[in-house]
């Protein structure tokens, strides 16, 4: 499947189904949700004139208001771990009024399909999955031989068995200045001619977070220097924010437990970002920000953003059970994070600021 140098897989594909407007339903996780903005770049230089919608969460729909090419949002909360058959067909009947011709169906759960199929839309795109044949109209293979999720998603914005891309185009979140400037008037976050380093501490699953302490340390040296330092995340980082916040002798803003448009607007507004490999640091590479990301248990090849960063940080020391991509440390050193140092955290900011021509105050 893979594409050679000069093959355009955009070039073929079949009817823009009368250029009704084409569903796609991502996964709904933060940063999954960001990776999926690929997918709407794909689907917007094979069909520029078909609106593309993105089926979110009240969690996640801040996010489709900056992403270039997406029409709308549209909001279905359905729960995991039971059925809710009346809210699958409240959907469906918002689906069915939109018109949509298409439906990318990213997940392999049944339940992520159908809404789709109950709306009636004519195409629906997915991989093989959870006995869902009648619920697709179009069955891929092979999503398993697909180790990156960006490869599984962005496949099915191509027609089936079209070569891929030499590389897929990059997610984007574009934050109007005059939107960052009102968020700090409102935040009373005025310009004070320090750089912002942003750290997000957050993650799915303990194993995948920096420690605390680790992070007191860099927010306690960054402002040692110079930097103004925010701590992002939503409710569940509060205490963690408290605890780098008292280990940082207090020198750090908390921004912790808002809405995520929120964090946006502070990414947005931040110089650079640091961020453990969670939603945020897709967030923040998709900005544009400078941003390092801190990965322990999971391979940067297969979870980190395909937005260039401004550092990878792994440890230098031999950890023979990582990669591991479990969210709870199974032998309980947690040593793929803990033998993380400040220092290499310190000095990938530093390149970070040198490249982008920061001034630092002292």
């Amino acid at each position: 499947m893979n594409a050679g140098p000069h093959q355009d897989p955009l070039a073929t594909g079949h009817a823009a189904n009368g250029g009704r407007p084409i569903l796609v339903v991502p996964y709904m996780w933060i940063g999954d949700f960001v990776r999926c903005h690929s997918v709407v770049r794909l689907l917007k230089a094979r069909w520029p004139q078909r609106p593309v919608d993105l089926l979110a969460t009240d969690l996640n729909a801040a996010l489709a208001d900056y992403m270039p090419g997406v029409r709308k949002a549209v909001r279905g909360e359905l729960p995991r771990r039971r059925l809710a058959a009346g809210r699958h067909w409240a959907l469906a009947r918002r689906l069915r009024a939109e018109d949509y011709g298409t439906a990318l169906i990213m997940s392999r759960k049944w339940k992520a399909a159908l809404a789709p199929f109950l709306a009636g839309i004519p195409e629906r795109i997915g991989f093989v999955g959870e006995a869902r044949f009648v619920l697709l109209s179009e069955l891929r293979w092979g999503e398993r031989k697909l180790a990156r999720m960006v490869d599984q998603c962005a496949a099915l914005a191509l027609p089936n068995g079209a070569p891929w891309p030499t590389e897929w185009p990059r997610p984007e979140l574009r934050v109007p200045e005059q939107e960052i400037a009102a968020w700090r008037a409102r935040r009373t976050l005025a310009e004070d001619g320090r750089p912002v380093v942003a750290i997000a501490p957050g993650a799915v699953g303990p194993s995948k977070r920096w420690p605390a302490e680790s992070y007191a340390k860099l927010a306690r040296q960054l402002s040692g220097q110079g930097f103004a330092v925010w701590v992002l995340g939503g409710p569940d980082e509060t205490p963690i924010a408290a605890a780098i916040a008292d280990g940082a002798g207090g020198r750090v803003q908390d921004l912790t437990g808002r809405h995520l448009r929120e964090a946006i607007l502070a990414l947005a507004a931040a110089d650079v970002a640091v961020s453990n490999d969670s939603g945020l640091l897709h967030v923040a590479a998709a900005i544009g920000t400078p941003t390092i990301g801190i990965f322990g248990p999971t391979s940067p090849w297969h979870w980190a953003p395909i937005n260039p960063l401004a550092g990878t940080i792994e440890t230098t020391t031999e950890v023979p059970c990582r990669p591991c991509h479990r969210p709870v440390c199974r032998v309980g050193h947690h040593r793929c994070m803990r033998d993380i140092s400040v220092g290499q955290v310190m000095d990938a900011v530093a390149r970070a600021v040198a490249r982008s021509d920061l001034a630092v105050a002292t």
